[in-house]
């Protein structure tokens, strides 16, 4: 069993423990006070060497830790904590983030169970919304990145609504030149929300549809209160043409959201949205969500979601017509009258 760390423990002459976050085989989550910048907070997530290994792989393992961490302290999203620190102490590598306050997904669930409620619909999704920003983001990097560990606990509800991914304990690196992957900063996945490709270990091939999976996943449970059934389970039910359901367990979920959700659940990855934004317009158009506290619905969630498209061809349509209308910007002389020809008016008399 690891050895964990006290409240008031240092780190790096900067951070003092104040609490254990959580834990797993990998490592742990700490809060932690900033004593450089005061007043602020952050979470240091420590990463514990594999001590059975090779001394060669060890180093492998660190080198692979600073690189790594040197590009997810680059990321910079709203929907994402910023990574502002890793340093090694003690053997042990660290990762420092802004700490997200606020209850995780997974608790909220548990608070519905308590109360035998159902999460609404729109909430989920406008949830959804902010959680597809991150993840386009990320999946937009060069190369792009991968987080392969979306579950209700890896995702924070701020006090004012934001949505945070807050666990990059399995982000990977897409290779674009043979569409495969590297680990960043290893860990093990939640099996409920782990596409079968990533079940299968480090050697699977794993790209941005398996992160659409455990999107899937995630609004699975939210919307029915329960997690769906992991993958390799649900291999061997297809044989008995068992189907999934979310409208039998929660009859409020509307048949586009079961639709998109269940796409996302395919068992293989060509049997998933392709990317992000194919997710997005099967989950959320037409479908009612909450922006900046109004409700959007349809055609007015399309013009949200293309607002900057939509800005930019408004912005030339103006100036064109701006030109178009600006004295000296049409020759004149070619609406004036032509004067009149007196040897014509002479012929004409």
């Amino acid at each position: 069993m690891m050895d964990l760390l006290s409240p008031g423990t240092i780190l790096w002459s900067r951070y003092r423990i104040l609490d254990l976050v959580g834990q797993g085989g990998m490592g742990a989550i700490y809060k932690a006070e900033d004593l450089r910048l005061e007043g602020r907070l952050c979470a240091i997530k420590e990463v514990v060497p594999n001590e059975d290994a090779s001394t060669e792989h060890q180093e492998q393992s660190q080198e692979a830790f600073r690189r790594e961490a040197s590009i997810l302290a680059r990321l910079d999203h709203a929907n994402l904590p910023k990574v502002s620190d890793f340093f090694l102490f003690n053997g042990r590598n660290y990762l420092v983030m802004d700490y997200v306050p606020g209850q995780d997904l997974r608790e909220i669930i548990e608070n519905a169970r308590h109360k035998g409620d159902f999460i609404p619909e729109r909430q989920v999704l406008t949830w959804a919304n902010q959680l597809l920003n991150a993840l386009e983001y990320l999946h937009h990097q060069n190369p792009p990145v991968l987080h392969r560990d979306i579950k209700p606990s890896n995702i924070k509800l701020t006090p004012n609504g934001t949505i945070k991914l807050v666990d990059f304990g399995l982000v990977k690196l897409l290779q674009p030149d043979d569409n495969r992957t590297i680990t960043v900063l290893q860990g093990r996945a939640t099996v409920q929300y782990a596409p079968l490709e990533q079940i299968g270990g480090d050697t699977g091939h794993t790209d941005v549809r398996s992160d659409i999976y455990s999107v899937g996943a995630t609004l699975y449970h939210l919307l029915a209160l329960e997690p769906p059934p992991d993958a390799k389970s649900r291999y061997i039910a297809t044989r008995q043409q068992n189907r999934l359901s979310l409208q039998a367990i929660n009859p409020n979920v509307s048949p586009q959201v079961e639709q998109a959700v269940l796409h996302a659940l395919g068992l293989h990855p060509e049997e998933r949205p392709d990317n992000v934004d194919q997710f997005r317009q099967e989950l959320l158009d037409n479908a009612p969500i909450v922006i900046n506290g109004q409700v959007q619905n349809g055609w007015k969630f399309a013009m949200w979601r293309n607002r900057i498209l939509i800005a930019l061809i408004t912005a030339l349509l103006t100036l064109a017509i701006i030109l178009t209308i600006a004295p000296g910007s049409t020759n004149q002389n070619n609406f004036e009258p032509s004067p009149a020809n007196p040897a014509s008016e002479a012929n004409a008399n």
